[in-house]
């Protein structure tokens, strides 16, 4: 079994090789090798679909404003009576390479969240001395984001039984009803929160890995991944 740790550390390292690449062969090469990843790990298709259409629709916006509205040389694409469609050819060749690098990121992350769990990473940023209020506020807005989810839907489904989103007036007034109602309950549960962890010891630190060293095998293992990674990376830059 693969220490967390090393999971994290070997995809912090692609992340760093995928946003410093100056080729594209690079980070599509990662591309093709984390989403078969992460649909092996348990991903649905459709669940990996739709966490790709966001970047995939940032990607193209990007591509088109530095293909179209780029610096450098240009040349005609179409001509539509009056007017002429110019391209950048530099800025062409910099939109593929942004793009490129969004989507060999963001498949770094969704094959990392496949193969690591919340509490995993959040105790192996704790090992790797990341600011402990960092920590702290993940870690807590994990737990929260679940226990809001659960209140808006019990106020959502009482609301919507008063037929309180019939009509946009109402809708709206619900919605800004709920909006204030969880508010105010986000801060009460936080302050207790605070209250529980204090008093039964919390310090900000996780102990969930603080006596497992690593071995000397994951040690060896970690190198042997960033040499090769690190080589096939020199190699297409």
């Amino acid at each position: 079994m693969i220490d967390p740790r090393v999971r994290f550390l070997a995809a912090l390292l692609l992340l760093l090789l995928v946003i410093s690449s100056t080729g594209i062969a690079f980070p599509w090469l990662i591309v093709s090798v984390c989403l078969p990843v992460a649909l092996v790990t348990g991903i649905q298709f459709r669940t990996l679909c739709l966490r790709m259409l966001h970047p995939l629709f940032l990607s193209l916006i990007i591509l088109l404003f530095k293909t179209f509205l780029g610096t450098g040389s240009s040349s005609a694409l179409q001509v539509i009576g009056d007017y002429t469609i110019m391209v950048h050819q530099a800025g062409l060749s910099e939109g593929i390479l942004i793009t490129s690098r969004i989507m060999g990121a963001v498949s770094i992350v969704i094959a990392l969240g496949q193969i690591l769990t919340f509490t995993e990473a959040m105790a192996a940023l704790s090992w790797l001395r990341a600011p402990r209020g960092l920590v702290d506020v993940s870690l807590f807005a994990w737990r929260s984001l679940f226990m809001l989810y659960d209140d808006a839907g019990v106020v959502y489904s009482a609301q919507k039984n008063r037929l309180g989103y019939c009509g946009f007036g109402r809708s709206l007034r619900s919605f800004g009803a709920m909006a204030g109602m969880l508010t105010v309950r986000a801060l009460d549960d936080s302050l207790s929160m605070t209250t529980a962890m204090s008093q039964r010891g919390y310090d900000g630190s996780l102990p969930l890995l603080r006596k497992s060293p690593l071995t000397a095998a994951q040690i060896a293992g970690l190198a042997v991944f960033m040499l090769a990674v690190g080589l096939v990376w020199r190699l297409q830059n």
